[in-house]
């Protein structure tokens, strides 16, 4: 019987760290002061009060892990069904390619560094996991947990307990250096020109109910027409990994290798999915039969709320110390230095990129690209208090098309660990080459654009 409450008594532990983190928060000034999100103090206290360090809390780390897993993918698929209208939003294929360069940055600074390390320290350890940073940093706990957990199936040691840390480095350097990094970047002259012209601020922060949507007194409650869309979308998904999966089983073990990575990338499935569904609601809308049962923006960036920040609750409280020892060192050379590399990235890059705002977007990008959206979102209230500028538009349109432009990406990433499963080490220098082909093409048709832009 108690098998049966495991998750269930984890999700009601992370709750009550949640309610803690948001009590301390309240009263703490100084954790108010340095934008730490609630969602990540909850965590950092069920890692200490987890079995690792204090014992008060038995958290499985294979349940936490489950529920990591899970929670990205619903709250992927609940942002990809929100309905916008690019039509006003012309810096969004900037904010998209922005986002994947400095993936490919990431990437690139990751792979390099692992490799030095294996020929000079570390013979016996996988270069791959140099492209956990990208992963951690630039798309946050879930995506680096689903894939190393994926590579510690075929063979890499601690390979989703690897991918929450280097997620967990992220956060740290989004919040604790994004404050002193925000005032120091205040003063710098190429960040004084700031746009707020407008009156009113561009992004809306409520959602009003649209007509003739469904009444709150129908038989089926709204909230469970969002859940249920949901879980039809995740249910064709499994079906279609299934499915591809059995396709590959007759390949051996080349094609075992690409289904455990397909597993991994179950959240980018869902999405797109998701995006399916979205375009045909909208389909139905414009030729004037749309349904009264549809999706709702509030609803669906509630839930999406509710399962990021359970994920990240859940992806901190889930490290595992001991099983750190391995990588530590590694670890910590990779995250900082990642970490100087974003830094300098965004912000050679950001003002050519936003020359109206260039404060509040590099502030935004930095936090979105060494934590998550929310951590981004936090540092440019700091900025931009009453959300006048576009930025927020930029970095929520910007991760969707970015989707578009990071698939090749997500391909090459996966490289490495095809090369370690077959022992084919040339493999990890095609990838090498692969990224910098790839970088060099995007970032050229970003600088042709902001050049075609000025004129």
């Amino acid at each position: 019987m108690t098998e049966n409450w495991a998750m269930v008594v984890d999700f009601a532990w992370l709750s009550l760290f949640i309610i803690m983190a948001a009590w301390l928060k309240s009263c703490v000034r100084l954790l108010r002061a340095w934008i730490v999100p609630t969602a990540i103090i909850a965590g950092f206290l069920g890692l200490v009060a987890g079995p690792e360090v204090l014992g008060l809390v038995p958290f499985d780390p294979n349940t936490l892990g489950t529920i990591v897993y899970h929670f990205m993918a619903i709250g992927f698929i609940a942002l990809s069904l929100k309905e916008r209208d690019q039509r006003k939003h012309s810096q969004m294929l900037n904010s998209g390619m922005f986002i994947v360069s400095t993936y490919l940055v990431q990437g690139l600074v990751g792979l390099v560094l692992m490799l030095l390390l294996v020929q000079l320290l570390y013979p016996n350890m996988f270069p791959g996991i140099g492209l956990l940073l990208p992963l951690g940093y630039g798309q946050g706990p879930g995506q680096a947990y689903s894939i190393g957990s994926q590579w510690e199936e075929l063979g890499i040691s601690g390979g989703g307990n690897l991918g929450l840390t280097i997620a967990a480095m992220g956060f740290l350097w989004a919040s604790l250096i994004g404050v002193p990094l925000m005032n120091i970047w205040m003063r710098m002259k190429r960040f004084a020109s700031v746009h707020t012209d407008a009156a009113e601020p561009q992004t809306k922060l409520y959602e009003e109910s649209e007509p003739k949507e469904i009444p709150l007194g129908d038989a089926l409650d709204k909230l469970s027409f969002q859940v249920a869309l949901i879980g039809v979308i995740y249910l064709i998904t499994y079906a279609t990994i299934a499915g591809l999966a059995a396709l590959l089983e007759p390949l051996g073990t080349f094609g075992d290798t690409l289904a455990q990575l397909l597993w991994g990338f179950h959240f980018l499935l869902g999405s797109l999915i998701a995006l399916a569904f979205r375009w045909g609601f909208n389909r139905r809308k414009n030729i004037g039969r749309a349904v009264e049962h549809r999706p709702n923006n509030y609803l669906l960036q509630r839930i999406a709320g509710f399962s990021f920040d359970y994920m990240i609750a859940a992806s901190i409280a889930a490290i595992s110390i001991y099983a750190l020892q391995e990588y530590g060192s590694v670890v910590m050379l990779l995250t900082t230095l990642g970490g100087f590399v974003t830094i300098g990235y965004v912000l050679w890059l950001s003002p050519r990129l936003f020359p109206k705002d260039p404060l509040p977007n590099a502030v935004g990008f930095y936090g979105m690209l060494t934590g998550t959206i929310s951590t981004g979102m936090a540092l440019v209230k700091a900025v931009d208090p009453h959300f006048r500028t576009n930025v927020t538009d930029n970095m929520v349109l910007g991760s969707a098309t970015a989707i578009m432009f990071g698939f090749p990406l997500l391909l090459i990433l996966n490289m490495p660990i095809i090369g370690y499963v077959d022992n084919r080490p040339m493999m990890y220098g095609l990838t090498l080459l692969a990224l910098l082909l790839f970088f060099a093409l995007l970032l050229g048709a970003i600088l042709w654009r902001t050049r075609v832009s000025k004129r």
